[in-house]
């Protein structure tokens, strides 16, 4: 195994070109180090990606904020301006793992893993994130729902680096949250995971909403009608009844040892209530 660290993502994009067998990239590692050390993956080049410069770097962007591809989630955390502006967004990145993962983990490294349990994907869906992909053909950026194509599966190219994921600007009266269902206080992967990103108007009525769904399918999801169900809407209960069998319904996922097909519908739509209530509260700015 070859082991590399460039400083530059147009040299680090050459390495993985040049590369015959299996590449796999560096960025927190808490992914692919222990699927190496498992014997999952067995690579013939590891690229670090740490040293380029703005990985590891939080910058506000045209009322947003780009988060470098290292940023570990335990300096999003630690951000005044991102937690006050997608407070959603950290939270989930501050489930990932324990304290001292947390200090390597990163949200472009959660995305690219592609499970469907990943606990900041579906915050990052509802955020309306974009990642910024340089491979082979240049740079480009894309939304990050279009990332995850199955379970262990990415759109990316053998060549394709995310560089970094980008959060926008949101108007006044806006709030997003993250919760997942797990069996144990922590440190365990979601069996339902809900990102709810709206905004509220000044007489409270919501004029947009996103929602996404978790470790119910094959990839996380943006729940389809969800926008139509909550905007012109005062968030009433009538209103999230129907948001929660919305979720329900579009849940398609397994049976495993942490939580049944039936556990895990039902759980949906609890969720998607009671987070959608703690993001318009923030839209409240309570």
């Amino acid at each position: 195994m070859r082991y590399l660290a460039p400083d530059t993502m147009e040299a680090a994009v050459a390495m993985l070109a040049e590369a015959d067998g299996t590449s796999r990239i560096l960025a927190g590692g808490t992914d692919v180090l222990v699927q190496m050390t498992s014997g999952l993956v067995v690579p013939d080049l590891v690229v670090d990606i740490k040293h380029i410069a703005g990985t590891n770097e939080i910058t506000e962007e045209d009322g947003g904020y780009r988060i470098g591809a290292a940023v570990p989630s335990a300096a999003m955390n630690e951000h005044a301006g991102l937690k006050a502006l997608w407070p959603g967004v950290v939270e989930a990145a501050d489930l990932i793992g324990s304290t001292q993962i947390q200090g390597r983990a990163t949200i472009a490294g959660n995305l690219c893993n592609a499970s469907p349990a990943a606990d900041s994907v579906p915050a990052l869906f509802a955020a309306n994130a974009t990642a910024r992909v340089v491979g082979a053909g240049g740079t480009r950026d894309v939304p990050v729902t279009d990332i995850p194509t199955g379970v262990g599966r990415t759109s990316l190219a053998p060549t394709d680096i995310i560089q970094s994921i980008y959060l926008p600007a949101r108007p006044s009266g806006s709030g997003d949250a993250y919760q997942r269902f797990i069996p144990r206080t922590e440190m365990d992967i979601a069996v339902v995971g809900v990102g709810v990103s709206l905004t509220l108007d000044a007489g409270g009525t919501c004029t947009a909403a996103r929602v996404a769904l978790g470790a119910v399918a094959e990839t996380a999801f943006l729940l389809e009608g969800a926008e139509e169900i909550l905007v012109g809407s005062s968030l009433d209960d009538a209103t999230l009844e129907r948001l929660a069998g919305a979720a329900s319904a579009a849940c398609k996922p397994i049976d495993d040892k942490r939580g049944t097909k039936e556990f895990r519908i039902k759980v949906a739509g609890v969720l998607a209530r009671r987070v959608t209530k703690i993001a318009a509260e923030r839209a409240r700015g309570n």
